[in-house]
């Protein structure tokens, strides 16, 4: 890590193993609201915003219905089992090392509320200089705006910074950023809801 002056680390399913229970929320929303999301659909949308997702799918149902109620239902369902959630140990490991000796952000595609409320629960909100979340760019993954806001933040050079991912459309973000990426993947697989035949 000495040759980053910065790390990046995406929040849901790389500092912490939420992509299950997130998977659940919708699945409770798409049944209350009558649209379809299947498990590897939504694993192929890691990193873009709730927002974004409802106003996709409630459109390819032809539904009438309003994108914020639905975003608010499927936030509400994550909220009710936040105390479930767990860290991806070895991501963990990784920041909790350069604590204090790299600057360090999160950038994510989830709101800022939900990223928060994640890393209070997991108690390393205080780990990190700044925060980016859906809110604070207008476009987003794969995008590489998230990730350039955070380099703006902690006042680092884009190509000094390394990105901790977990999705192709992040890792795409952070090659677009001209930073340097690695694909937890390798190092973790999150549980998944229902099993190929």
């Amino acid at each position: 890590m000495t040759t980053y002056d910065a790390l990046i680390f995406d929040c849901d399913g790389t500092l912490a193993d939420t992509m299950p229970l997130h998977y659940r929320a919708w699945s409770l929303a798409a049944d209350k609201f009558g649209f379809h999301f299947s498990e590897d659909r939504f694993y192929s949308l890691g990193g873009v915003p709730v927002h974004t997702i409802v106003e996709m799918l409630v459109t390819e149902a032809g539904i009438a219905t309003m994108v914020h109620e639905v975003v608010a239902y499927k936030e509400a369902a994550y909220l009710r089992c936040l105390d479930r959630v767990v860290p991806v140990e070895p991501v963990l490991a990784i920041a909790r090392e350069h604590r204090g000796r790299l600057p360090m952000a999160v950038a994510s595609g989830s709101t800022r509320e939900m990223v928060e409320r994640t890393l209070q629960q997991l108690g390393i909100l205080d780990w990190f200089e700044c925060l980016v979340a859906a809110e604070d760019t207008e476009r987003h993954k794969p995008e590489p705006d998230v990730f350039l806001e955070a380099a703006r933040r902690l006042q680092v050079v884009p190509t000094r910074c390394c990105v901790y991912e977990d999705t192709d459309t992040g890792l795409t973000a952070a090659r677009q950023a001209g930073m340097a990426c690695v694909d937890i993947r390798q190092m973790h697989t999150p549980e998944r809801q229902t099993r190929p035949k």
